[in-house]
């Protein structure tokens, strides 16, 4: 783990607290620019030696975890914001299109964690929010809103891996960043919402 906590729990000096922050800041700059960004690399872009860094982050993988830790705290303080009463469709919709922008600004973060750093690591990071949209999904399930026939957590796993998709596909020039958050709305209504039951029965 990364020593940016200081060591010995002690507090760390303000110099100290402003280079963790430097290197941070340049970490998130070169990994969107490379996945395989060097240390000395990022330590060059935030304006410390190399010896600094290791003074605080021990290897790679130490350093892309804080990244990850940190970009993980920032979209916390995002989604808190977001409005997620009412009706679930439209509390799911706004959800996502914040948690968009978020997988969107930091998708080379997470693909750079995805090389690091263990895959449960990875997927624990995103613990929180799963949580935020199992919950709209469950309320939505107990409204009537959404489907009952599937289990929760798969609903949410689809949610999550739609936006994740779209990432992928927007980092590969196949999706207009700007076209996702409607794209993956409207996909994930039409996953989640309730069939009805009275038009399959007509039909059949």
């Amino acid at each position: 783990m990364a020593s940016a906590g200081g060591s010995g729990g002690r507090p760390q000096r303000a110099d100290a607290r402003r280079n963790i922050a430097a290197i941070l800041d340049a970490a998130v700059l070169c990994l969107a620019e490379d996945p395989d960004a060097s240390l000395g690399d990022i330590a060059q872009a935030a304006g410390v030696g190399r010896v600094t860094l290791y003074g605080h982050f021990k290897s790679r993988a130490d350093l892309v975890d804080a990244v990850l830790t940190r970009t993980m705290a920032e979209a916390d303080e995002i989604l808190d914001r977001v409005d997620t009463t009412g009706d679930p469709s439209a509390a799911l919709t706004r959800l996502v299109e914040a948690s968009w922008q978020i997988v969107h600004q930091f998708r080379a973060v997470h693909r750079a964690a995805g090389r690091e750093l263990p895959a449960e690591r990875l997927h624990g990071s995103h613990d929180r929010v799963r949580r935020r949209i199992q919950s709209i999904v469950e309320r939505g399930r107990r409204s009537g809103t959404f489907r009952g026939d599937l289990p929760a957590k798969w609903l949410t796993t689809t949610v999550v891996g739609l936006m994740h998709a779209a990432a992928e596909e927007s980092a590969a020039g196949r999706l207009a960043a700007g076209d996702a958050p409607r794209l993956i709305s409207a996909t994930v209504l039409a996953a989640l919402t309730a069939p009805d039951e009275s038009s399959g029965a007509s039909s059949g």
